[in-house]
């Protein structure tokens, strides 16, 4: 059985190619679907194991990044996407997509006592769009998407990814409940620090990626469906041997994985 991912598109996202083919690698098939199909007949959600909101700038990124999506999913989808996540079904938000995430109460989801939106993702400290290769450390011991990877590099495209915690009590509890799914680390995996350009954006304790209560649903600022071959990376011509999988597939693979074997449906 494979399967199904819903990748959903909006005006502005130019990134749903490449997630797709991802998935696809990854042991998944995919449908490509516009956010205004989905407000229409929110029940298409049944009919997936797997939700991607993929990067870019969706409409764009007027007011702030991501945020306009994210008012149509809480105005619209908010019902549909709490019970997609609830039924067992992994979410992934990309760059723009973790924008959106953050921008409602899906991601990182009530820490500690407070509910609702608990973070944001706001412009870098350089003040400028920044296009690199950075290093990422694993911290989350629950997230299905990160589940048995190490320190792993990946590329970032993004003028606003700096993450902040609404306030100290929550970035403390969003470590004390295993929500830091992602870190920025120097190349030797000590680390960031703050200091650019290993963290590029300054966000709050180097933090790159974050995930739900549950472990279902992640947010990561870099682009795994951009690393799925070693090919990609731009060091690959000196490597003695290249492995058999990028890192981000093997991100894809888990998920995949997951719902081919909790979910239990596809095609």
């Amino acid at each position: 059985m494979q399967p199904r991912t819903l990748i959903l598109r909006a005006a502005g996202v130019n990134c749903e190619a490449e997630t797709a083919h991802a998935f696809e690698r990854a042991g998944a098939t995919t449908d490509i679907v516009h956010v205004n199909q989905l407000m229409q007949l929110p029940r298409l959600l049944e009919g997936y194991q797997l939700l991607a909101i993929p990067g870019g700038f969706s409409y764009g990124d007027d007011i702030s990044a991501g945020k306009i999506l994210a008012n149509q999913f809480m105005h619209h989808l908010r019902d549909n996407l709490h019970a997609f996540r609830d039924a067992g079904k992994p979410i992934i938000g990309i760059c723009n997509g973790f924008q959106v995430l953050v921008k409602t109460d899906l991601l990182p989801d009530p820490v500690g006592d407070r509910p609702g939106q608990t973070a944001t993702l706001t412009n870098n400290d350089s003040g400028r769009y920044h296009d690199r290769w950075i290093r990422l450390a694993v911290r989350s011991r629950k997230c299905v998407w990160t589940k048995n990877l190490g320190d792993f590099d990946a590329p970032m495209a993004h003028g606003e990814g700096k993450f902040v915690p609404a306030d100290d009590a929550t970035r403390r509890a969003l470590w004390d409940e295993d929500r830091i799914a992602l870190v920025y680390v120097k190349p030797d995996g000590s680390p960031a620090g703050g200091e650019w350009p290993h963290n590029p954006n300054g966000s709050a304790d180097d933090i790159a990626g974050a995930c739900d209560a549950t472990g279902l649903v992640l947010g990561m600022m870099p682009h795994p469906e951009r690393f799925i071959s070693p090919l990609q990376h731009p060091a690959w011509t000196s490597w003695a041997s290249l492995p058999e999988e990028a890192a981000g597939l093997a991100i894809f693979r888990n998920a995949v994985d997951h719902a081919r074997d909790a979910v239990g449906a596809g095609v």
